[in-house]
C-alpha cells in the first residue's frame, strides 16, 4: 500500500470521525489479474497497522457486476451509451485523428446502428459525451474546475470481455452505499469530470469531491522509488510507530497552524477539508525522524520491548537467556536518544552482549596499572552495593570519584568494559540495566584480560 494511498485513507478516515459520518471500505477488484488474495490482504493489513478501522464489512467491487450492468443497460435505453465496434487499432488512430482537430474522440459508432452481422462481433460500450458546454466539478479543495466537453472522449463504460471500467464502477457503487464525500489523490481530477457527467446522466446526486495533492521527494518531483520508502510496508519496516505516521501524514497537506505533534483526538477534531493545501507535500524524513522520536519517548516500554525484540530477531542477535529482562531495564534509559525502533534495538545492544567480551586495542590502551588498580578497588565497592537502582549508583559512583581524583581516572576503561563495544548510556544507568551480577562479571573479565 503505497504512503500516498495511506494518506488519502486517513484523510478520509479524520473527515468521517470529524463530521460523525462512515469511513468505508471498498475493494475496487474488476482487474482480476491485479486483484489477488495477497495484495488485498496487504491493504487490509496496512490500514490495521495504521490503525485506520472501517466501519462496517469491506465491500468488494467485483461482486456488485451486476448493479454496474444494469446502469450500462439504463444509460443504453436513454440514449447515452452506444456500442463502438471500433478495433483497439482503429480506436488509436480515431484519438489521434481527433486529436489534430482540437477535440477529444467521437466514435463513428454513436449515431450508428449495428447491423445483424455486426451486433456479435466484438464492441465496448462507450459513453455519449455531450459535443459542446461544459461539466463543471466543485472541488472541496481545488474549488470550481470546468471539464470543456469536447475535451473528454466518449468513453468505455463495458470493456469487450464484459467487465465494467472504473469510472462506472466506483459511480454505481458511491451511490448505491450512500457516499456523500469523494476524497482521493488529485491524479483522479479528471475522473471527476466523467463520473459527474454519469451522475448526471443517472439522475442521481453529485457528491463532494475533493482532490488530495501530490506527495513530493525532497527534490519537489512526484514521490517515486527513487526517493527511496515507498509503501506503508517500508515504513514500518524502517521502524516508525503508526501513531508517527498518522501524525506525520496528516501534516501532508493539511495542518492546524504551527502544530508539529497532535493526538488523534485533536486531528480529529481539527480536521476540515477546507485546510487542505492545493499545493505538493514533500515528504521529509528530517520532520519524520523527529515526530517518531517523540512517539517513542511516549510509548509503553513492554510494546517497545516486543517491537526491539523483533528487530533483533531479524537480525539474528545472540542474546542471553535474561535478554527480557536486560531489555525491560535498558529501554525507559535509552528510548529518549532513538528516532526509529532500529535505533533503539542499537542503543540496547550494550547490554545484551555475550561474556566475555573481549577488549579491543583501543580499549586496552585505556588500562594501565593505576586504572586497573582502581577498577579493582570500584568492583570490591559495587559488591557491597544493597541498592542497584541508577540514583543510587550514580551516587555511589561519585563518592568513589572523589576519592580517586575524578571520573577522568577509570571512567573511559569502565564504560569501554561496559558498553562492550557498542553504545551505552551514562555509568550509572548502564550498570543498572546490566544488574550487579552481569556488571562485576564484565569487570572481572575485562581486569583478567590485562593483568
Amino acid at each position: 500500500m503505497h504512503i500516498g494511498n495511506a494518506r488519502t485513507a486517513l484523510f478520509n478516515w479524520l473527515y468521517a470521525k470529524h463530521t460523525g459520518g462512515k469511513f468505508l471500505m471498498r475493494i475496487e477488484d474488476t482487474d482480476r489479474e491485479r486483484s489477488t488474495e495477497a495484495s488485498v490482504q496487504v491493504i487490509f493489513d496496512s490500514l490495521d497497522w495504521l490503525g485506520l478501522h472501517w466501519d462496517g464489512e469491506p465491500v468488494f467491487q467485483f461482486a456488485r457486476a451486476p448493479l454496474h450492468l444494469a446502469a450500462v443497460q439504463r444509460l443504453t435505453e436513454l440514449g447515452l451509451a452506444f456500442r463502438c465496434y471500433m478495433t483497439p487499432a482503429e480506436a488509436d488512430a480515431a484519438k489521434e485523428a481527433a486529436r489534430a482537430e482540437g477535440h477529444a474522440l467521437r466514435s463513428p459508432w454513436r449515431d450508428r446502428q449495428p447491423s445483424l452481422l455486426q451486433s456479435n462481433a466484438p464492441h465496448v460500450i462507450r459513453f455519449r459525451t455531450p459535443d459542446d458546454g461544459e461539466t463543471v466539478v466543485e472541488d472541496a479543495v481545488r474549488g470550481t474546475v470546468r471539464f470543456p466537453n469536447k475535451d473528454m472522449e466518449d468513453f468505455v463504460l463495458l470493456r469487450t470481455d464484459g467487465t465494467t471500467i472504473y469510472n462506472l464502477a466506483v459511480t454505481v457503487d458511491d451511490h448505491d452505499m450512500g457516499v456523500t464525500h469523494v476524497i482521493r489523490g488529485e491524479e483522479h481530477l479528471s475522473n471527476a469530470g466523467r463520473q459527474t457527467l454519469l451522475y448526471q446522466a443517472l439522475g442521481w446526486d453529485v457528491p463532494v469531491f475533493a482532490h488530495l495533492p501530490l506527495i513530493l521527494g525532497r527534490d519537489g518531483a512526484k514521490l517515486s522509488k527513487r526517493h527511496g520508502a515507498q509503501s506503508v510496508g517500508d515504513f514500518r519496516q524502517m521502524g516508525y510507530l503508526p501513531e508517527a505516521v498518522r501524525n506525520f501524514l496528516a501534516r501532508l497537506g493539511w495542518g492546524h497552524g504551527d502544530d508539529e505533534i497532535f493526538s488523534d483526538a485533536q486531528a480529529i477534531a481539527w480536521f476540515d477539508l477546507g485546510d487542505v493545501v492545493k499545493a505538493g507535500a514533500g515528504l521529509d524524513f528530517d520532520k519524520l525522524n523527529h515526530i517518531n522520536h517523540h512517539y517513542i519517548r511516549q510509548a509503553d516500554n513492554h510494546r517497545l520491548a516486543g517491537l526491539v525484540s523483533e528487530v533483533l530477531e531479524s537480525r539474528a542477535t545472540p542474546l542471553p537467556a535474561d535478554f527480557e529482562a536486560r531489555l525491560g531495564r535498558a529501554i525507559p534509559l535509552v528510548k529518549e536518544g532513538a528516532k526509529t525502533i532500529p535505533d533503539l534495538a542499537d542503543l540496547t545492544l550494550f547490554a545484551l552482549k555475550p561474556r566475555p567480551h573481549a577488549l579491543d586495542d583501543k580499549a586496552r590502551r585505556l588500562f594501565t596499572d593505576e586504572v586497573i588498580a582502581r577498577l579493582e578497588r570500584l568492583a570490591a565497592d559495587l559488591a557491597e552495593a544493597s541498592d542497584w537502582t541508577s540514583p543510587a549508583l550514580a551516587a555511589r559512583l561519585k563518592v568513589f570519584a572523589e576519592t580517586e581524583g575524578g571520573f577522568g581516572k577509570f571512567g573511559p576503561a569502565l564504560r569501554a568494559i561496559l558498553a562492550a563495544g557498542a553504545t551505552a548510556p551514562d555509568l550509572a544507568s548502564a550498570l543498572a540495566v546490566l544488574g550487579q551480577a552481569e556488571s562485576l562479571g564484565r569487570i572481572d573479565d575485562a581486569l583478567s584480560q590485562v593483568r
